[in-house]
């Protein structure tokens, strides 16, 4: 693996991070034994995955503050500044789902302002496991809050099947106990807000179909970030072709915005519900991926330029595809969004884009020989290829 490669995810919590916390910790409680936590806090650090780093980092923090809850969750508040924003973070609320579950009012309180530095959506779950009725309760006040962090935990700590986490069983079972939480965002100004709830409601889909479809149906559809979370929410429907949810998006540009990743081959089936059965008019000068080969941590950028052979204007969507290699040696294409235009005859649009190759939380590489394809109103136009190394 090459020495530019991005580090692995769980080095979030490494050894200067640990230390960082250790002094902001002692900086608001200065009996606060540093040494003490950091052997506790590195033992076999090496061999630890992320989520086992971050509960470590709880126990270590349990063992060496003074042992009272509510004491303790006091210096943690005060520390939280100090430590910062990011992912380390979510060490403080899983504190409280490690020691708190006890004593509901002071946890709520203590998540609900950890979540501002490293979100709570993790902890939160094991209250809801605990007590469905009463967590949900007050997450529904957490929906109407004016903090964007605070509002997005009502929804995320709840989802059904939340990555990283274990599944609300009964929420998969049942989802409309969380109804009036997701009711309350659907228009929330946030987009970091909206995310959350079209995740939600996405994963939903995968259950209760049906529940969804119904909800949404209720929704205002004049409401763009209303529209925004319905496409979103909708996209494992629409990509097994769902009837109900492409009836659901209503207008056309909606439905285009979101069938475009069926119709990267010309699907007729797809393709007839854009009612796009016209091919783009376009002389392709160029499609380039550069360079041929790369090295896994290092970006492959994608090239192209193209012309409007049409008598009259035209709107385009042009999207990408890369066919990532899998473990088995198959591959799979994702579909990229890239630009929706519109080109005057004879006009000429000459895009590029830079694409990392490292590995993300939903994605990991693998060596090989990756296509990439251009498409535009859903068709195959050209194609390239890049080999990764890793």
């Amino acid at each position: 693996m090459s020495d530019t490669a991005a580090p692995a995810l769980k080095e979030i919590f490494n050894s200067e991070k640990l230390r960082h916390i250790a002094d902001q910790t002692k900086a608001i409680h200065p009996p606060f034994d540093v040494s003490a936590f950091m052997t506790l806090a590195t033992t076999n650090l090496e061999a630890l995955g992320i989520m086992q780093r971050m509960r470590q980092v709880a126990t270590s923090l349990h063992a060496t503050l003074p042992g009272d809850y509510a004491r303790n969750i006091e210096i943690l508040t005060a520390a939280a500044p100090g430590i910062g924003n990011g992912f380390a973070s979510i060490s403080l609320p899983e504190y409280v789902a490690l020691y708190g579950l006890d004593d509901f009012d002071l946890s709520m309180q203590a998540l609900s302002y950890f979540t501002r530095f490293g979100s709570s959506e993790f902890a939160i779950r094991h209250f809801l496991q605990r007590d469905m009725a009463r967590t949900l309760a007050v997450m529904e006040t957490w929906s109407r809050h004016e903090n964007e962090h605070v509002r997005r935990l009502a929804s995320e700590g709840c989802r059904p099947r939340l990555p990283w986490s274990f599944q609300l069983k009964p929420l998969i079972d049942d989802p409309s106990p969380v109804t009036a939480i997701l009711e309350t965002m659907k228009a929330d100004e946030a987009l970091y807000v909206r995310k959350s709830v079209a995740n939600h409601l996405n994963d939903i889909t995968k259950d209760n179909p049906a529940f969804v479809l119904a909800l949404i149906d209720t929704w205002p559809k004049d409401n763009p970030h209303t529209r925004w979370i319905m496409r979103q929410a909708l996209r494992t429907l629409i990509k097994k072709g769902d009837a109900a949810a492409l009836s659901h998006l209503g207008a056309h540009e909606e439905a285009q915005m979101a069938l475009r990743t069926l119709i990267k081959k010309g699907d007729a089936a797809a393709l007839s519900h854009l009612g796009a059965h016209e091919e783009a008019q376009i002389a392709l000068a160029a499609f380039q991926v550069s360079p041929e080969k790369i090295v896994f941590g290092n970006p492959v950028r994608i090239s192209a330029s193209f012309t409007s052979t049409a008598k009259s204007s035209q709107k385009l969507v042009i999207d990408y595809a890369v066919h990532y290699v899998k473990k088995s040696g198959d591959a799979s294409a994702k579909v990229f969004k890239w630009k929706e235009i519109e080109l005057q005859p004879g006009e000429t649009c000459a895009l590029s884009i830079s694409r990392a190759m490292r590995d993300f939380t939903t994605r990991k590489h693998y060596a090989g020989v990756h296509k990439v394809d251009l498409m535009v109103n859903g068709r195959l136009v050209a194609e390239a290829s890049f080999e990764l190394l890793i």
